[in-house]
């Protein structure tokens, strides 16, 4: 990656290019097909009422069937929090207060609508659903990202009153020509972002990752995996030179390192842990496992502004809104005996994508019951691979590096346009249709990709269909 600095508008930016080209020449024979044994969906003997089969724009909130009284009435005052916009202290409300100082948005919802997929702004916008993690080379305490001295490890573009937000994010798109390996090539999208108005100094020797608010469904039945499968599976021999490793990460509440599953490099170990780094990275809410406002030495009037509480998010909040996010159902699958579906998995699995999209997972003990001993379908191993030059944001994340990227779950992915009216993928949004996202594959997933662009238009369109009925 090329980190710049250059003039624009009559501000300093500092100028990131998110990626390159993918490199795929039209002469470049495609990997031989490897045997990949398709697997079946999930059942409803399986996960009996954990999938749900709504169609509306309300189809990421539905509650897993099954929960007690009580257990709706904390989904409910889960769900209320997620939704919550929250405010400055000293408030009248103070279960509600302590935004900031420096903060991303008011509420968990703004990044993640409807429970779905948020969107990369269009060039001069401003941010709404993505947010740009910053770091410095080397590592923090515990091996992970070491943060920027004066900005922290996230952009926080908003502050409090009396608190100047850390500057404004400027995004930009460029075009890129990818020639397919049929000797075709073909336009992709990929965006830029530069840095303007810094209240805190200039940002050298920066990393950047831009990230979207990705869909917030299913999430109980992930943290259920037990650790020694997700390690299982990283140990497994795999073809086509795909490798992909579990990383390894802090769990602030055991004080030690353990596999991660949750977040775009799988930085997190824990459903509970994600949410609270979202709360104190995106609000500046704190909690009992992030105690320490989002403030850098440099902040000082972050450092002496108002708390909401100490902590911010209460115990009992973390529980309710770490409760509701692990009982929203995940789409069920459609059209699962359509020809053109049937046809699609088949070659989903014969070019190689199901071997780090992998469809079936075990749950073990779970604090939950309902979500104990059952089998489900998200479509991902977990693990963190090597996704190419073009994809890379050059920023390393605990064991993760720059090139590397957890594989995303593809449940519900055909619903996105339904819920939330794009059909933007991948971890920054450049994809504009699932066609792209599968283009941009390279390093690990070449292989899958190079046979996926030889196929036939039509059992493209097939693979694409199958795509779209998870």
């Amino acid at each position: 990656m090329n980190f710049g600095l250059w003039l624009a508008a009559g501000a300093m930016l500092a100028g990131v290019a998110t990626s390159t080209a993918l490199t795929a020449v039209a002469d470049e024979a495609p990997a031989t097909a490897v045997s990949v044994p398709a697997v079946a969906p999930v059942d409803a003997d399986d996960a009996p009422r954990l999938l749900t089969n709504d169609l509306t724009r309300e189809a990421f909130t539905q509650a897993v069937e099954g929960i007690d009284d009580a257990a709706r009435a904390q989904f409910l005052r889960g769900r209320s929090l997620f939704r919550q916009n929250w405010v400055v202290a000293p408030a009248q409300d103070r279960v509600f207060a302590g935004l900031g100082p420096v903060y991303n948005r008011l509420s968990c919802i703004a990044c993640h609508p409807k429970n779905g997929r948020g969107e990369a702004p269009a060039a001069g916008e401003r941010m709404q659903s993505m947010l740009v993690r910053l770091s410095v080379p080397g590592r923090d305490a515990h091996g992970g990202p070491k943060p920027h001295p004066a900005y922290g490890d996230q952009f926080n573009e908003e502050g409090i009153p009396g608190v100047a937000g850390e500057g404004r994010i400027v995004v930009g798109w460029k075009t890129v020509a990818h020639r397919n390996a049929d000797g075709g090539v073909q336009d992709l999208a990929l965006p830029t972002i530069a840095f303007a108005d810094l209240a805190y100094g200039p940002l050298k020797g920066v990393l950047t990752s831009p990230r979207v608010g990705p869909q917030v469904y299913g999430l109980g039945l992930i943290d259920a995996i037990p650790e020694a499968e997700i390690e299982a599976q990283a140990a497994a021999a795999k073809p086509d030179g795909v490798r992909g490793r579990a990383n390894r990460v802090w769990d602030a509440a055991r004080q030690r390192l353990v596999v991660g599953r949750f977040g775009l490099k799988a930085n997190a170990p824990t459903l509970r842990q994600q949410i609270a780094g979202a709360f104190v990275g995106d609000l500046g809410i704190t909690s009992e496992l992030f105690p320490q406002e989002n403030c850098s030495a440099a902040q000082t009037a972050c450092q002496r502004a108002p708390s909401g509480g100490h902590p911010e998010l209460s115990h009992e909040q973390l529980d309710d809104i770490t409760a509701y996010l692990s009982r929203i159902a995940a789409p069920a699958r459609r059209a699962v005996q359509a020809p053109q579906i049937v046809q699609g998995e088949a070659l989903f699995a014969a070019v190689g994508c199901a071997v780090c999209h992998r469809p079936r997972w075990q749950t073990a003990e779970a604090a939950d019951p309902l979500l104990a001993h059952r089998s489900f379908a998200p479509y991902t191993d977990l693990l963190v691979h090597d996704m190419g030059p073009g994809l890379a944001d050059g920023r390393p994340d605990y064991l993760a590096q720059g090139r590397e990227w957890r594989t995303p779950p593809l449940w519900g992915i055909g619903l996105v346009e339904r819920v939330n009216g794009h059909t933007r993928y991948l971890h920054d949004g450049r994809a504009r249709n699932l066609d792209e996202a599968v283009r941009w594959h390279d390093g690990e997933g070449r292989a899958a990709r190079l046979r996926f662009e030889t196929l036939a238009p039509a059992d493209r369109a097939a693979l694409l269909a199958f795509l779209a009925s998870l």
